[in-house]
């Protein structure tokens, strides 16, 4: 009876997906079968799939030595030993199953090991070893050289971040780059990064991978603070500098400018920094703001289990509860209640902006400090590079003028992401109630706290009672 073989292909990059590779190498392993007489079973590929780098699983790879572990197939059949195995410790997990089963076949059709021999597992293992080595060098070559690229501001390849077109890599894609800008303000005006991770998803926006049900957070807070955005070169996720000290512009158009990426940035920092690991999400508008008349608790909202969509019953109220700490005797219907309260103080603030003289967009006033800062820095580098001082003198008066350096980016950055958040916050004035409660709700949140620092629900008695607004206190600033 003919002997049960599996073919195994594999190559490392498919950039075309047309799979032009595995397939001839699989044509060369079953003429190879043929000619000893062997039956190709099944044919494990992996396609565009690096056996060099450790992090990668070789789905097939893993499924080919389960089987034959299994007893399913009787060897295998590879075009080469480096299609196979170019890290050593999966040589070791092969040849641990030929021990376990000493009658296996083996054999590649560019050269003539036998895993079943000593003299085969050692010539083997020397071949992996080269081959381990030949990937340690192209990697450190093609590290350099991406290196060597990100310093002159070149793009080094791949598909295109998003934001940019797909065919080519230098040019904005405007939808996207619009749909980038809005989820920045939303996140200055307060909306949460899986607010927008939420919307996305529904959109399409965002290029999530493929076979995902949701986009993952820090893909999304990525995309919103990447340094590219300002055409800033990066390299390994830290922002390149040059010789003088300043960072590395790359040879693609912007999306934001620098005021605007750095605001983002520190407001995503700041949120970081304010409440690790407390979740921003709400579902009523009032929650956290609403307090009791009575007790002054505050009151939080809640879904009536009862309603279902086209029934006029109330969808949710704001109720004081005894759990949280209140009286738990008051409580108001909630939908009248937000409706009011968004009219109020959309009033109050086109009102305030029609008075307001509108300022101009604010330089902040320490930026010549900082780029003299820079320049003092780029030049002690130079002296020292050029022989004027020695390294113990730079190592001396470096580490104070780098310190200044990053206090006053610091500083720059929370001035702009302060300039930035109330314009994104006087931005509510031009809204409509409709316009207001289609945002999100911490953006209306964030419009209801710029003019309200609370709203005291008061008691309306016993029985069943029409709205009565003068029952709703808002507590303006």
């Amino acid at each position: 009876m003919a002997r049960k073989v599996g073919v195994y292909t594999r190559i490392s990059r498919d950039d075309e997906g047309e799979a032009l590779g595995v397939a001839r190498q699989q044509r060369d392993c079953e003429r190879l079968a043929d000619l000893r007489s062997w039956q190709v079973v099944k044919a494990y590929e992996d396609n565009d799939v690096s056996a060099f780098k450790r992090n990668v699983v070789r789905d097939e790879f893993e499924l080919m030595l389960k089987d034959l572990r299994a007893g399913l197939i009787d060897g295998i059949v590879a075009y080469d030993l480096d299609r196979l195995a170019r890290q050593p410790r999966d040589l070791e997990r092969l040849i641990e199953i030929f021990d376990e089963r000493p009658r296996l076949e083996f054999a590649t059709v560019t050269n003539d090991i036998n895993l079943g021999t000593p003299d085969g597992r050692t010539m083997a293992r020397i071949m992996v070893a080269f081959a381990n080595k030949s990937s340690h060098d192209a990697s450190r070559r093609i590290k350099r050289k991406h290196l060597e690229l990100a310093q002159q501001g070149k793009d080094s390849g791949g598909p295109a971040p998003y934001g940019w077109q797909k065919e080519d890599r230098t040019k904005v894609d405007s939808k996207a780059a619009e749909a980038i800008r809005e989820a920045q303000r939303e996140i200055l005006a307060g909306v949460r990064i899986g607010t927008i991770r939420t919307r996305w998803q529904e959109q399409g926006l965002g290029n999530p991978r493929a076979g995902t049900k949701r986009m993952a957070h820090h893909h999304v807070e990525h995309i919103l603070t990447n340094p590219r955005l300002v055409g800033y070169r990066t390299y390994h996720g830290d922002i390149l500098h040059g010789d003088d000290g300043r960072p590395i512009r790359g040879d693609w158009e912007p999306i934001n400018t620098l005021e605007e990426w750095e605001a983002v940035c520190a407001a995503i920092a700041e949120r970081k920094q304010k409440r690790p690991g407390k979740s921003l999400a709400r579902k009523y508008l009032l929650s956290g703001i609403a307090r009791c008349g009575l007790c002054k608790t505050k009151i939080r909202g809640q879904i009536n289990q009862r309603w279902e969509p086209g029934s006029k019953a109330a969808r949710f109220s704001y109720q004081c509860s005894v759990v949280n700490g209140g009286c738990g005797k008051v409580g108001r219907t909630g939908e009248p209640v937000d409706t009011l309260i968004a009219q109020l103080v959309l009033e109050e603030q086109r009102a305030r902006a029609s008075v307001t003289a509108i300022q101009g967009e604010q330089r902040w006033p320490n930026e010549t400090e900082l780029e003299q800062v820079t320049q003092d820095i780029a030049q002690l580098v130079e002296a020292e590079r050029s022989k004027q001082i020695t390294v113990a003198t730079l190592l001396q008066l470096l580490p104070a003028k780098e310190r200044l350096r990053d206090e006053l980016k610091l500083e720059r950055a929370r001035f702009y992401k302060e300039q930035k958040q109330a314009e994104a916050k006087n931005d509510a004035a031009e809204l409509s109630v409709d316009e207001f409660f289609a945002l999100p709700v911490e953006r209306q949140q964030e419009i209801v706290l710029h003019s309200l620092s609370a709203v005291i629900i008061h008691p309306a008695g016993r029985g069943r009672r029409k709205f009565d607004p003068s029952l709703i206190e808002p507590v303006w600033h």
